[in-house]
């Protein structure tokens, strides 16, 4: 891809981490793998997700692999999938790196008749690189596994390389973000800009509702979106903001968390300094009833573990823009490089996994209290290992996940 960040750097092997303060492992009793991936004939199956989950009513989840599925290129082009509460996996689509696309890393949403919704980073035109290999694409697939390409992009100033999934309006408008294009001149990126906001209405039209500039107002959204009720998203921006600072990754810039508003005003909400607040967003936000904004920093925070770039914080954000660290995470057995989202639930506890760290050095799930207490519900071994998605809510008072590897990646539950 074109942009890079310590999330893309853990994709090959973990990192080492000393053990430093502990926080306790959960009993295995606690975790149990449902599937593993690449179980059958050229990873068909598909392999390597990176996404959260979603679920409907039955107990079904779905998801997506970065890689397997169809005979494609040299590891597989991608799928979506289904998992039922038996365990049986049904792909309901393998890209191709055709018109359809190829490469899914984000998450999914489902409609009320049961039709999926996603993107590919790659794939969908023949623009970013030559034929069959694509700017990436807005997707639908039926009940029925049939899919459909809502928008391709082109790599010019309508964006390049949608790395996140998309939320949905009452209207079925879809936002989300591309982590290249748009046009801006200040990032380093192959095919020119640093990133967009984007809404395609359910005719397929594509509308740019912001360009960032890699200036204060940031750049290379990696993450996606969250809305609100006025109709206004938020989000965050892996680079950019402080320029001055943090020059370790595609662009100048710690990142940022940013609003914009239904007439298409952007506003930085807060600007990373590099320092004990964190710097590189790569996770989108959660919102509470109050506007409050929790998320996770990749890097930063007040240790100078982790190679030198701080381990990681998880953050909220008031709605006058004030940041307050909620924790700091120390690289040992607490985890590293959160590179995930925060599930928040009715008591305000939030939910979350690191990429590395934790006392198998492949990173942990966790829970961390309102009063700031952070409790490690499963380090991962051997059994998944770097959880960079989301954690899924189940009814059960089970939360469920994906691993990228573990082998070939997980799909795992672990008892809150």
């Amino acid at each position: 891809m074109a942009v890079f960040s310590l999330r893309n750097a853990y994709l090959a092997s973990a990192m080492v981490f000393a053990a430093m303060a502990p926080a306790g492992a959960a009993h295995a009793a606690d975790f149990s793998v449902l599937y593993h991936f690449c179980s059958k004939a050229n990873c068909s199956d598909g392999r390597w997700p990176e996404a959260g989950l979603i679920s409907d009513e039955a107990g079904n989840l779905y998801g997506t692999t970065s890689a397997g599925g169809a005979t494609c290129r040299l590891y597989g082009c991608g799928t979506v999938f289904k998992l039922a509460p038996d365990g049986t996996e049904t792909v309901l689509h393998a890209f191709t790196a055709s018109d359809d696309g190829s490469g899914p890393y984000g998450s999914l949403i489902m409609d009320g008749v049961g039709d999926v919704y996603g993107t590919t980073a790659t794939g969908g035109s023949d623009g970013c690189g030559g034929i069959d290999y694509g700017c990436g694409t807005v997707f639908r697939i039926n009940a029925a596994g049939k899919e459909k390409v809502l928008y391709a992009f082109s790599g010019g100033s309508d964006g390049a390389y949608p790395e996140a999934g998309v939320v949905a309006d009452k209207k079925g408008n879809l936002y989300g973000t591309t982590s290249d294009g748009g046009g801006g001149t200040q990032c380093i990126v192959q095919f020119g800009g640093c990133g967009t906001v984007f809404r395609v209405n359910p005719k397929g039209k594509e509308t740019v509702l912001y360009a960032f500039s890699g200036g204060s107002d940031g750049a290379n959204p990696l993450a996606g979106l969250v809305i609100d009720k006025a109709g206004n998203l938020f989000g965050t921006t892996a680079y950019g903001g402080n320029i001055s600072a943090c020059n370790q990754g595609a662009s100048p810039g710690c990142g940022t968390v940013f609003e914009i508003t239904a007439d298409g005003t952007e506003k930085t909400l807060y600007a990373f300094n590099g320092g004990n607040d964190g710097w590189s967003p790569v996770a989108g936000l959660t919102e509470d009833k109050e506007g409050n904004l929790y998320g996770t920093t990749e890097a930063g925070g007040s240790t100078t573990a982790c190679n030198g770039v701080g381990c990681g914080i998880v953050f909220k954000i008031a709605p006058d823009g004030t940041e307050t660290v909620l924790y700091d995470f120390t690289g040992g057995n607490d985890g590293a490089h959160p590179a995930a989202g925060l599930l928040r639930d009715k008591r305000g506890n939030l939910y979350g996994t690191t990429l590395a760290g934790g006392s198998g050095s492949q990173g942990t799930a966790f829970k961390l209290s309102t009063k700031g207490k952070l409790s490690v519900l499963n380090t991962f071994t051997g059994e998944g290992a770097q959880p960079a998605g989301n954690l899924l809510a189940g009814p059960d008072k089970l939360l469920y996940g994906t691993t990228q590897f573990g082998s070939d990646g997980t799909v795992f539950q672990v008892n809150k």
